[in-house]
């Protein structure tokens, strides 16, 4: 995994993907105490970064085996990515979704023409269930994280921050990320590495499920002891990748870790500031850029508000509670 292949991606991913801007506001910078700046990819295709990654995976697959279409597991944005990106490839999908998902990211999944198969987090293995259905029907498995090329597509944020940050004259920043499996996370770290080494990416995840900060710590992968439990589904994952972790523990600087409540603050700040429709996992870099200033070193911060996909119920609660 390298930044070649992210460079790669990115030329597949030409004239697909949204080229979300870097937005800011000084009434967020007045709660970080420093700059801050918001890459919203929640104004991504389907609502959130995962596009990137389905994009290139599906895109850099042999004709002949794409032909027979894909599989993946997701509780929502990996499986709107995928569902869309096979869509418009002509081909068929499949996705494992937990029971619990939000109901919005199931409904979405299903209309953009997937095959949804629920599951239940707490008793199943979607793995299990995945390489099955994988092996039974011929399809092409699209791991949400531990995959080179989803992760090169992830990692084109990267090169776009870079980019952005140039132009208006930053060079050094700390870059925090929503980190799950750490695919978007890794990716974007490559990138920065290779086109901005003065930017210092941070994974940023909710508490109780903060594998990838213990992991850093430890310096070996550590795990979750619960599945479910928190308002951030879309982060919730056992561990970090057998791919992910390496680059993490290589190019990371030290995790963080938000409350929920937090993450219902940022999201009504990002909704109030900046216009911005932010799922909870999406919110978790946010939530640390303004409530956990004092473990921030960087006089500039960028932000990366992962998805949107959020449930009418969830983001009322968020903006009655927080707004």
């Amino acid at each position: 995994m390298n930044i070649d292949m992210i460079q790669a991606a990115n030329s597949r991913l030409d004239g697909r993907v949204r080229r979300t801007p870097l937005l800011s506001s000084p009434f967020l910078d007045e709660i970080a105490g420093r700059r801050v700046f918001v890459k919203p990819e929640c104004l991504q295709h389907t609502g959130s970064f995962k596009f990137r990654g389905a994009w290139s995976a599906i895109s850099a697959l042999d004709p002949a085996v794409r032909a027979k279409g894909v599989i993946a597991y997701s509780s929502g944005n990996h499986a709107q990515g995928v569902a869309f990106a096979a869509r418009e490839h002509g081909i068929n999908s499949v996705i494992v979704m937990p029971g619990d998902a939000p109901k919005l990211k199931i409904d979405n999944t299903k209309a953009l023409g997937a095959e949804i198969i629920l599951y239940d987090r707490a008793t199943e293995d979607r793995d299990a269930i995945s390489a099955k259905l994988a092996n039974e029907r011929g399809l092409t498995l699209i791991k949400p994280f531990d995959n080179d090329l989803v992760i090169a597509g992830q990692g084109t944020i990267g090169l776009e921050i870079a980019d952005q940050a140039a132009a208006i004259g930053i060079d050094s920043a700390c870059v925090l990320v929503p980190c799950g499996g750490g695919g978007l996370t890794s990716g974007i770290a490559l990138a920065l590495a290779a086109k901005a080494p003065g930017m210092i990416v941070r994974p940023v995840e909710p508490e109780g499920f903060d594998d990838v900060a213990r992991s850093l710590i430890s310096g070996r992968k550590e795990t979750n002891a619960r599945s479910t439990g928190s308002i951030c589904d879309a982060i919730l994952t056992p561990s970090a990748g057998d791919i992910t972790f390496p680059i993490l523990k290589r190019l990371c600087g030290p995790g963080l870790v938000v409350s929920d409540d937090a993450c219902l603050r940022a999201m009504a700040q990002a909704f109030n500031r900046l216009k911005l429709v932010a799922e909870p996992g999406g919110a978790v870099a946010l939530a640390a850029a303004l409530f956990h200033r004092d473990q921030i070193e960087s006089d500039t911060v960028v932000v990366v508000i992962s998805g949107g996909n959020v449930d009418a119920g969830m983001f009322t609660t968020a903006l009655d509670n927080f707004g």
